[in-house]
């Protein structure tokens, strides 16, 4: 695997930091860690709330890279409640297909870790609707 996962993985788990924020809103359960197709890497956490306010810790992640300058992503990672890598969600893929548009087949996602499973988002997600 490439040491770009471990770097990754390790920057997600930083920032997870499971917490209440007040009485509606808990954020950390998912961290996510994205490397930009420059290099760089942007985190970001899920804040969930008691309406559909809350994000995702991948969607999280990829409006960082955003504000940060970066527009186009290489490779996502994305670490669960019970530490496990998993797959970003409907709204996530659908995000990164469209901010990716005509190129997101080039997407490596880490399904799993440990077992060292990587796909890319078209893999994941085959015949998408912008095709």
């Amino acid at each position: 695997m490439e040491k770009i996962w471990t770097e990754l993985y390790e920057k997600a788990k930083a920032v997870q930091n499971p917490r209440e924020i007040s009485e509606r809103i808990y954020a950390g359960g998912v961290a996510a860690a994205i490397e930009s197709t420059n290099g760089k890497i942007y985190t970001g956490v899920c804040i969930d709330t008691s309406s559909t306010l809350g994000i995702c810790a991948e969607r999280n992640a990829m409006f960082n890279m955003i504000t940060n300058g970066d527009n186009e992503i290489r490779r996502v990672l994305a670490i669960m409640p019970d530490g496990r890598t998993g797959a970003p969600c409907g709204a996530c893929r659908e995000f990164m297909a469209q901010l990716m548009q005509g190129k997101y087949e080039t997407v490596e996602i880490m399904l799993d870790y440990e077992n060292e499973k990587i796909v890319t988002l078209t893999e994941l997600t085959p015949h998408w609707w912008l095709e």
